[in-house]
């Protein structure tokens, strides 16, 4: 390195370098949070031991680069464990600012030429995971140095987790991060979540509505597809700060190593069925959040899919089992679907109607029993579906609502634990009298 300056705290740029004050308060705290650089660090791959330093530096110019040339990268981490050193270079983009896939180029050139292990992106966009980069550019380059993204709502989140579960252990260090919590909030930051579709989401409704197909190579699918990843990694990240417990999406093993396979897969599903779809995971939650954006029906399906308990004899009592968890009054647009054996079509009814008569589920079904149900909101947004801003507004309001009002009271059936039968007890207590009176018979027999 030829040129750079440690990452401070209270860094003296211009007001204007919004992105240089924010990456270095980062850099900053990462210097000097343990449990934070350790979380934030092992989402790249990386452990932090006992023994591991780190140095931050920003503004950092390597040698056989000009000091004034504008392509320069936004800071350097520095691990050292031993004699073993890992390097990465920042680059950071604040507000409305994209990151350039030309620019993160240039930036692997120079970590190329300057054995520097990898490079860290930080903006806005968001990714399922680090590795799954947002532009499509850096993930298709030959280049052999990895790059990473973390968007700043997601360093934001793992602050929130720390402070609320007391994750730091030194005061000192918790309340620096509680600061660094406090500024990230603040609009001067530049730090904001995902809050709108494309665009192209407007023209894919238009045509759907119209009952148009769409194209097996649309670009509009596809910058729609790329919208609704970001938007679900946000959801996961509010999900995260309102539970206080880290909410993941669930992906199949084929899309966590290859995130072409997860476009490609999502555009399949986008064309045939004209529908969007992603799943979280709660931590102890009674099952996975199902989510469905339909823009055939204009809908947004939020629910639950659990499983009937086998100790129930009758459909109606396994139905009771699942009304009495649902606690106070429910969203009026409740749903419940009901799964049965076999090739039988499931039937579906309100919650309204199952809490007046649930004896309605077992006609035409007297013979069968509910081997599952599929608890839901079915929303219905109307033109609204169609707005940028609105249709991501009403999502974030209606995912939240129903694992409030109705998800996270619910409960997972499990078959009890077998118990010993009175019967049997008192068998084997007479069985091993007799054999005890046995052997003391025999034993007088020898004597």
């Amino acid at each position: 390195m030829k040129q750079g300056e440690p990452a401070r705290l209270f860094p003296v740029l211009s007001t204007t370098s919004k992105e240089g004050r924010t990456t270095s308060i980062l850099l900053a705290c990462m210097g000097r949070i343990e449990e934070f650089r350790r979380d934030l660090l092992a989402t790249v791959g990386v452990r932090v031991g006992k023994r591991t330093t780190i140095e931050c530096y920003t503004e950092v110019v390597f040698a056989g680069q000009d000091p004034d040339m504008k392509d320069r990268p936004d800071g350097l981490i520095v691990l050292s464990t031993g004699s073993k050193i890992w390097r990465a270079l920042v680059e950071a983009k604040v507000g409305t600012s994209q990151l350039d896939a030309g620019q993160i180029e240039k930036y692997r050139q120079i970590a190329r030429d300057h054995k520097v292990d990898c490079v860290i992106t930080i903006s806005n966009q968001f990714a399922t995971r680090p590795e799954h980069h947002p532009l499509e550019e850096v993930r298709k380059s030959r280049s052999r140095i990895p790059v990473f993204h973390w968007s700043w709502m997601s360093i934001l989140t793992l602050a929130d987790l720390l402070i609320n579960t007391d994750g730091v252990a030194d005061a000192d260090q918790a309340r620096l991060l509680e600061e660094l919590r406090r500024f990230l909030t603040h609009e001067s930051a530049g730090v904001k979540g995902f809050d709108r579709m494309p665009p192209e989401w407007s023209e894919l409704n238009k045509l759907v509505s119209a009952g148009g197909r769409i194209p097996a190579k649309s670009e509009d699918a596809l910058a729609v597809l790329g919208a609704w990843h970001q938007e679900t990694k946000d959801l996961s990240l509010i999900l995260s700060r309102q539970t206080e417990t880290p909410v993941s999406e669930r992906l199949p093993r084929r899309h966590r190593s290859d995130p072409t396979a997860r476009i490609k897969d999502g555009l399949t599903e986008l064309r045939d069925h004209h529908r969007l779809t992603t799943t979280l995971d709660i931590p102890n939650a009674a099952a996975p959040l199902e989510i469905v954006a339909d823009i055939t029906r204009r809908t947004i399906d939020v629910g639950m899919t659990l499983r009937a308990p086998e100790d129930r004899k009758s459909s109606k009592a396994r139905v009771n089992w699942l009304l009495r968890q649902i606690k106070g009054t429910p969203p009026a647009d409740l749903q419940i679907r009901l799964h049965w054996p076999g090739r039988s079509e499931a039937t579906q009814f309100s919650f309204e109607d199952l809490s007046a008569d649930n004896s309605i589920v077992e006609k035409g079904k007297e013979t069968l029993q509910v081997t599952s149900f599929h608890i839901f909101i079915a929303r219905r947004l109307g033109a609204r579906f169609t707005q940028q801003v609105n249709f991501i507004s009403d999502l974030e309001e209606v995912v939240p609502e129903f694992y409030r009002e109705v998800g996270q009271n619910l409960s997972a059936w499990r078959m009890s634990a077998p118990r010993i039968k009175e019967d049997r007890e008192q068998a084997e207590d007479v069985t091993t009298e007799a054999l005890y009176d046995e052997s003391e018979d025999e034993a007088q027999s020898n004597a």
